[in-house]
């Protein structure tokens, strides 16, 4: 599990840290029932906080990203249509990252992106 934090980031260390691993849940690069490293194994790895991690784990068993069994720590969560359809908006949204991209590479205003895309959504 490949995580990155960012200290010039305007984003909690937390929060960059439930992103990246909702990310690779949810691009099927943890798959589901993977055991997570321990929150004592996460925190030695990243160098922080044990209270980082725990909040970390139990937000992302809050939102159904994974679950907890007792004894054996945390693993990612089963498929759900939530979880599938969350994985659909976040494939959207970095369609649409790239277009926005790519519009604005070539010196499109960002009008003329919206004017298109609302183009395509009418077809």
């Amino acid at each position: 599990m490949d995580i990155i934090i960012k200290n010039k980031s305007e984003l909690p260390i937390y929060e960059q840290i439930e992103q990246q691993i909702k990310a690779q849940i949810l691009d099927g690069t943890l798959a589901e029932n993977e055991p997570m490293p321990s929150m004592r194994q996460l925190a030695r790895d990243l160098k922080i906080s044990i209270i980082t991690t725990t909040r970390v784990y139990n937000d992302l068993a809050d939102a159904g990203f994974l679950v907890s069994a007792a004894g054996k720590g945390f693993f990612v969560a089963p498929r759900t249509d939530e979880l599938l359809r969350e994985r659909m908006l976040f494939e959207m949204e970095d369609s649409l990252l790239k277009a926005v991209e790519s519009g604005r590479s070539i010196g499109l205003t960002d009008d003329e992106i919206a004017d298109a895309l609302k183009r395509i959504m009418e077809e």
